[in-house]
């Protein structure tokens, strides 16, 4: 059986890598958009789409690793403001560049 800590633990880690791997297909759209349009300025979401779902993905394991810990700390609200600023960044450069 799982303790309530592990329990935790793995549910934010599977709700970050759900959140990686969506990311992850959108960037696999975005190249294939870029492709269509013979890449040009559009290459520009597709990495800040790619640099923004390691970066998901980082904070992810980042964060499940802190909950296993045996005394888990206040979670840091850094990563989640860096990670807010990826996706906006990124949507912001799909507006502009698509």
């Amino acid at each position: 059986m799982t303790s309530r800590n592990g329990a935790q633990a793995q549910r934010t880690g599977l709700a970050w890598r759900r959140t990686a791997l969506a990311a992850a297909a959108c960037t696999v759209l975005l190249l294939h958009s870029a492709a269509q349009r013979h890449w040009g300025g559009a290459v520009v979401p597709v990495l800040l789409a790619a640099g923004t779902s390691a970066l998901l993905a980082a904070i992810g394991m980042h964060r499940e690793r802190a909950l296993r810990a045996a005394e888990p700390g206040p979670p840091s609200r850094l990563l989640p403001a860096i990670a807010s600023l990826a996706v906006t960044a990124t949507a912001t450069s799909v507006v502009v560049f698509h």
